[in-house]
């Protein structure tokens, strides 16, 4: 439960002051040109006096207009700094201290808004602002990680607040850094940035289930813990935020953490001490990859889906699908933890495994020692077993054992003895792959050491995709197995042997296993059934690599993943 308290009425308490406060006093302002006077018999009474003769100084003060730094709010919040301003919501942000309980509190403060100043709505400033503090309400029974606590709720019109200050909302301190502070010190790693905006994403989702906005959307309200987390610090945000403001507020930090740029308001890119990031002529955001190395193309496609404009293919509706990738992307560095890390651009820190050529930094933790050496060692052996492995294969190609030969002229290729037998196709000689690797440009390849058994005559045996939460292109735009021949083979026609219905995958030509996409020439497209799906290449140039590209995984609901168990080829004549 967050700690909702009401602020004293009556005179203010002296600072530090351990009274319990009072509750809200929510009676109407009584104006000036009435006021209270005994009668006779002892009974207050009203009346009218005009203006001009009304005393120079009422019976009460007014509690002075303005928040400065030292003013004292309901008797017992001291702002101390002030750390940044939201002007669409009239709201200033505050480092205060509580001086009841000693310590340092969050205060968002709700200004009445300046002379001239339209804020496009036809609310009064303090029918806004309580609607703003009504939803501040409605969350103090909601707590997560990724936001800092409620403590306390100002409303429109209580005692001790200063004239122009529409209402108040304390929150726990969230020490650390601003976005403008962390990002002044250089570029992260990407990896460091998706770990940073998990947790924020996951308090959005949940904020999302119990009917709640963040208001993450702008950069002053963010902050970065010691450890590295990317947590909501100040409440309150416009009356008009929505949960798809929550999602491409987690699209912008995860943006300004990968670029140092921030991609929403350029005006609140200056108020927060961030550079205002430059959209291409197209007006499209120029990808994280395109402004640093190492941004892994998952991170790409997420800060395009939650920043992009509604209905482009790709979009991101929801902070539960920010929030599963960014779990996705984080698990799979983690498994991936053994094998270097592509080169980003960013130095390595002194605890990081992997360091810099050149920079030898010996850890001063034994235990960390310890698991460095296991896991080198382990990485020794794993190496041993892939080099071992792909001896064999390698022996196996050139020497006449009974297998199968690369290219092989004349009738079809007869299976092992020891291998399931399958009926052979109509016509035509098989040809056999020189090299199968799974190609994705994104430099994370979906089980990359199971690429050969898609040429092992063994339909038994599968290759296959992870399994993703959304269809493509969602995540990635698509995912392939590149299969290359000993030289140039005019191919009639391929096989592929595939449990996944549905899956649609383009047959295209490269010039090499490391072309780009763009590069790669499509030659048909096919949509696969259950079992064995002929592919007719007839017409097709001769090639010597040949691209299986995925564009569409099987699958549904929350499960979509793609099985390939064997391609056959066939050289065109007979």
């Amino acid at each position: 439960m967050s700690e909702l308290a009401s602020p004293p009425s009556g005179a203010a308490a002296p600072e530090g002051s351990a009274d319990t406060a009072a509750p809200v006093d929510t009676t109407p302002h009584v104006p000036e040109q009435q006021r209270s006077d005994e009668s006779s018999d002892g009974q207050p009474t009203v009346r009218t006096t005009p203006a001009a003769d009304l005393p120079t100084a009422p019976a009460v003060p007014p509690v002075p207009s303005g928040t400065i730094a030292g003013s004292l709010l309901a008797s017992r919040y001291r702002l101390r700094t002030r750390v940044g301003t939201d002007p669409a919501a009239c709201a200033e942000f505050w480092r205060a201290e509580d001086t009841i309980l000693r310590r340092d509190v969050a205060v968002t403060v709700l200004r009445r808004p300046a002379p001239g100043v339209v804020l496009g709505d036809d609310l009064s400033d303090t029918a806004r602002a309580e609607q703003m503090v009504v939803r501040a309400l409605r969350s103090g029974s909601f707590e997560h990680s990724g936001c800092a606590r409620l403590l306390d709720v100002l409303t429109p019109g209580a005692a001790s607040l200063p004239e122009d200050v529409l209402g108040a909302a304390v929150t726990e301190w969230v020490p650390g850094r601003s976005l403008g502070e962390v990002v002044a010190d250089g570029l992260i790693k990407p990896l460091a940035a998706a770990r940073a905006v998990a947790p924020l994403a996951a308090a959005a989702e949940a904020a999302h289930r119990h009917g709640l906005v963040l208001g993450c959307d702008h950069p002053q309200r963010v902050r970065i813990t010691p450890d590295g987390r990317a947590q909501l610090c100040f409440a309150l945000p416009r009356h008009d935020v929505t949960p798809a403001d929550d999602v491409r507020g987690l699209g912008a930090v995860l943006y300004t953490l990968l670029t140092s740029h921030w991609p929403l308001s350029s005006a609140d890119a200056a108020r927060a001490g961030l550079s205002a990031a430059e959209p291409t002529p197209g007006g499209a955001l120029p990808p994280p990859s395109e402004l640093r190395p190492g941004v892994p193309v998952e991170l790409d496609t997420l800060t395009h889906g939650t920043l992009g404009p509604d209905g482009v293919p790709g979009h991101v509706h929801t902070a539960a699908a920010v929030q599963r990738l960014l779990t996705e992307v984080v698990a799979e560095d983690d498994r991936m933890a053994l094998f270097p890390p592509a080169h980003d651009g960013v130095p390595s820190a002194p605890g990081d495994v992997w360091q810099d050529r050149g920079r030898t930094v010996a850890p001063t933790d034994p235990q960390r020692r310890r698991k460095m050496t296991i896991a080198l060692t382990a990485l020794g052996a794993a190496v041993l077993v892939v080099l071992g492995y792909l001896g064999v294969q390698l022996g196996a190609m050139f020497v006449d054992n009974g297998a199968p030969p690369i290219v092989v002229e004349g009738e079809p290729v007869q299976p092992d003895q020891a291998q399931p037998q399958i009926a052979p196709p109509p016509a035509g000689p098989t040809v056999g792959g020189v090299a199968v690797e799974v190609y994705d440009q994104g430099g994370d390849p979906d089980n990359a050491d199971r690429a050969a058994r898609i040429i092992d005559h063994d339909p038994a045996t599968a290759w296959g995709t992870s399994t993703y939460y959304q269809q493509f292109p969602a995540y990635r735009p698509g995912i392939g197995i590149m299969v290359s021949f000993a030289s140039a083979v005019q191919l009639s026609e391929l096989t592929i042997d595939s449990p996944s219905r549905g899956t649609v995958v383009e047959i295209r030509s490269a010039p090499s296993t490391d072309a780009t996409l763009a590069e790669t020439e499509k030659i048909t497209e096919v949509t696969l059934g259950t079992g064995r799906t002929p592919v007719s290449l007839d017409g097709s140039q001769p090639v010597e690599h040949v691209l299986l590209w995925i564009t569409k995984l099987s699958g549904g609901g929350s499960a979509y993943s793609s099985e390939i168990g064997e391609v056959e080829f066939r050289r065109a004549g007979a």
